[in-house]
């Protein structure tokens, strides 16, 4: 079956109202709307234009995009701050706004969380070799974007 070619849009103000409700249903990254305007067929001094405007209304907003990105990604998926800091790097973010948004992730919690997805793993890990065991949680940790230094602080303080 074939997809209908969804009509372009070729009018700026047309484009402005559809990214401003873009905008308004979830928190986007820059690129992310710059994306969707081309998609869409706008052209490049559009595109730029509507992006400055929705700047300006404070519809887009860098800063507010990293920070609900990088609470959403710990709080509900358990990402570690390396798996978080590569997807705003995908997303075009600075690193000056990343690494704000990471400094916004509280400590305790965030060992907290660790040690949790460390244990909840190790129920599932059929290794009798400790080493082995160890290896294989510390693997699991860093591949959920956790820090190797403190995934061995954590396995070791755990006495799993």
């Amino acid at each position: 079956m074939d997809n209908p070619q969804k009509p372009k849009i070729t009018d700026p103000a047309t484009g402005l109202k559809k990214a401003e409700h873009y905008c308004a249903y979830q928190e986007r990254s820059q690129q992310e709307v710059r994306d969707k305007l081309y998609e869409w067929g706008l052209y490049t001094t559009a595109v730029e234009n509507i992006i400055t405007q929705l700047i300006e209304s404070n519809f887009l907003n860098e800063e507010r995009f990293a920070k609900a990105y990088t609470s959403g990604k710990f709080n509900q998926k358990h990402w570690g701050r390396i798996k978080i800091k590569q997807g705003l790097k995908q997303k075009n973010v600075s690193p000056i706004l990343i690494k704000k948004a990471l400094q916004t992730l509280d400590l305790d919690d965030y060992i907290a969380t660790l040690t949790r997805l460390i244990t909840k793993k190790a129920g599932t890990v059929a290794e009798s070799n400790t080493a082995k065991r160890n290896y294989k949680l510390q693997q699991y940790a860093l591949s959920r974007g956790f820090e190797p230094e403190l995934t061995m602080e954590v396995l070791k303080n755990s006495g799993l």
